[in-house]
């Protein structure tokens, strides 16, 4: 599973003119789900942004985790996040399908709301117009492939 994490002071999401959802301050994130992606990368993934510490504590320094923070966070799905470019078109075979992807995304936006967050969603398959203000500008890939 993969995610763009970019902290925001607002964000929104435009489905066929219309705002249908919007956060203040807090992450904008854009999650790609893999065919081969678990229960377990979700729950993985929910976990490093929900704590993610990078709003700054009085200091100037990342350091201040989105709770604390007051975070709000928008989820959109996007599955262009598994792009395989090595051609000039992009192939996206490796982005897990609807029946995969759905249930393994709602699943990361159910464990952010677990851990106390105001979570709003993009729509999963929508043509969307996604808004966002950057804060830093702050922008963080988390994997679950990465070996830490």
């Amino acid at each position: 599973m993969r995610a763009v994490v970019t902290r925001v002071s607002s964000a929104s999401v435009e489905i066929d003119g219309q705002i249908t959802s919007e956060i203040g301050a807090g992450f904008l994130v854009l999650l790609g789900v893999h065919e081969d992606d678990t229960q377990a990368d979700a729950d993985r993934i929910a976990d490093r942004i929900t704590g993610l510490r990078v709003f700054e504590d009085e200091e100037g320094r990342m350091n201040v985790s989105p709770s604390d923070a007051g975070a709000e966070i928008l989820v959109v799905s996007q599955f262009t996040l598994f792009a395989n470019c090595k051609k000039r078109r992009p192939s996206f075979s490796h982005a897990a399908r609807p029946e995969t992807a759905i249930p393994l995304y709602e699943r990361v936006v159910d464990q952010c709301r677990q851990s106390g967050f105001e979570v709003r969603t993009g729509e999963f398959g929508a043509d969307m117009k996604v808004t966002s203000v950057n804060d830093g500008p702050v922008t963080i890939i988390l994997d679950t492939r990465d070996v830490e």
